[in-house]
């Protein structure tokens, strides 16, 4: 395992680097017409969980100090609703704006220090337990992640998918 200037981020590089395993799993074998199903017009798609789990490591990126603009943004910042009059990308482009962006916020995960982590990050939760910091932010995003991978988990089986493998690819560094 790679080893992080912060001791506080011990625990977020093996989370970040599962979750990277678990969304190109989650993903595997879905086609794209099933990507963009609905069920019942009430759930998200899959493209929309996907784009919003790339949408949080754009921004945990940002946050640690790197200079990479989401390409969907538009579509997904802040868990914008989903709007089915949008043309949402295929999940072929969200697998390649993932391997673009990933690989440069683990690097930047690996040479956080205490102090970045440590600076207020205001995102104005107004929560009394809830300190606004780089270092809480962080956290929230591997939650926010861990989210999505369940709920992409979940509508693989609701469309007959078999459940997401948990095998992992040594090659993947991130």
């Amino acid at each position: 395992m790679d080893t992080p200037k912060s001791k506080k981020l011990e625990i977020v590089i093996p989370a970040y680097r599962m979750h990277s395993q678990s969304f190109l799993n989650v993903l595997e074998g879905i086609s794209e017409e099933d990507a963009m199903k609905r069920i019942d017009g009430k759930t998200n798609h899959i493209v929309w969980m996907a784009g919003n789990f790339l949408n949080m490591r754009y921004g945990l990126g940002s946050v640690l100090g790197l200079q990479e603009e989401d390409p969907y943004t538009d579509l997904f910042f802040q868990g914008k609703a989903l709007d089915e009059n949008f043309n949402y990308p295929s999940i072929a482009q969200l697998k390649e704006s993932f391997h673009h962006i990933s690989p440069k916020v683990y690097q930047k995960l690996l040479e956080a220090t205490d102090e970045q982590l440590d600076e207020i990050f205001e995102i104005g939760m107004n929560i009394s337990f809830y300190s606004e910091t780089k270092l809480n932010f962080t956290g929230m995003c591997i939650g926010r992640e861990d989210y999505l991978c369940g709920q992409m988990g979940l509508m693989r089986k609701i469309l007959g998918y078999p459940g997401m493998s948990y095998t992992t690819d040594e090659n993947l560094k991130y």
